[in-house]
């Protein structure tokens, strides 16, 4: 009897060979991939994109200074001024083309005071989502870890939560503004006050996600695996079990911007945020309410930039969810 041929025939071979390979990808490809065909999240992206380059980059083109105030014959002529659109319905209105978006009471700029005031309500909104998410991290990673922390940790977190937030922030925003604005500034230290009250408020989502993850996580073999081989227990948190729960740490990061750029409008529409002079999308509505009827497009902009924002924002940060969950990623 003859042995079966195991080599394979040329035409075979050939067939073989012309079977394309894809290279394997990796995990962040895979979410990019799936981030892409999301339209909401694409759109979200390139809108919130857009807004930061307009409040960072607009001042260089745009050089009106928002805190400008005329003199004179050219207060009289610059005061009150409507945007150059109006003219189309109203011939009789008052427009000036060298401020395309008008001027408030005093005749400042209200296109520089848009971008100067988004800059400040984007910088507040980026630094406290930092300040949460660091917060909130390591509470969760450290009450996950450690059992006998875990109880008085999440009982903080269940006090904080339980905690009438922007009552307790007016009253601390009046209680740490002079001293911080004499150590700092007027600016500086409100902007530290501010951040400071929206970070210390808005860690608790955050962390409660973070310990469920972890509990999940300290169980599954490859800790066991580096526990058995005297890992410690910092490695053990950093290099294990931190890069595992980026996915819901990345998705409470783009809604804390949300969050915080509304707190910050809140308190400055209050009166409990930065000076007047000091242009804050929420200190722009503030100023306009008085005269909102005679003007609504000092209320309009301001608030159109603000939903805008945090729609873009919370768009980005659902479409980061579906990618960065694995059993919906490919749907």
């Amino acid at each position: 009897m003859t042995e079966p041929a195991t080599d394979m025939t040329a035409a075979e071979k050939g067939v073989v060979e012309a079977i394309p390979t894809r290279p394997p990808r990796s995990q962040w490809a895979e979410v990019w991939q799936q981030l892409k065909v999301h339209k909401g999240a694409m759109a979200g992206a390139y809108l919130f994109i857009f807004i930061v380059l307009a409040v960072t980059v607009g001042p260089l083109i745009w050089h009106a200074d928002p805190q400008f105030l005329p003199q004179g014959r050219d207060f009289i002529n610059l005061r009150d001024t409507r945007p150059i659109y109006t003219a189309i319905w109203d011939s009789g209105a008052k427009v000036n083309w060298a401020h395309p978006l008008g001027t408030d009471n005093l005749g400042r700029d209200t296109l520089a005071r848009l971008l100067s005031g988004g800059r400040v309500s984007i910088a507040v909104g980026l630094t406290a989502m930092v300040l949460s998410i660091l917060l909130g991290t390591l509470i969760g990673v450290v009450a996950g870890f450690f059992k006998r922390l875990d109880g008085p940790l999440m009982r903080l977190t269940d006090l904080f939560l339980a905690l009438p937030l922007l009552p307790l922030i007016l009253v601390a925003s009046l209680l740490f503004r002079e001293p911080l604005s004499n150590a700092f500034g007027t600016e500086g230290g409100i902007f530290i006050l501010i951040v400071c009250l929206i970070g210390i408020t808005s860690w608790m989502q955050t962390a409660r996600i973070v310990r469920g993850d972890v509990l999940a996580l300290k169980e599954r073999e490859f800790v066991l695996a580096a526990r058995s081989v005297g890992t410690n227990s910092f490695q053990l948190m950093v290099r294990h079990l931190l890069p595992n729960v980026l996915s819901p740490i990345m998705v409470s990061a783009t809604l804390g911007i949300a969050t915080a750029i509304i707190v910050e409008s809140s308190l400055s529409f209050l009166g409990f945020g930065f000076p007047p002079d000091f242009p804050t999308w929420g200190r722009l509505l503030n100023d306009s309410v008085d005269r909102m009827v005679l003007y609504p497009e000092r209320v309009v902009w301001p608030g159109l930039l603000i939903s805008l924002t945090v729609l873009s924002v919370n768009y980005l940060g659902d479409g980061l969810r579906d990618a960065l969950d694995p059993r919906i990623r490919g749907r």
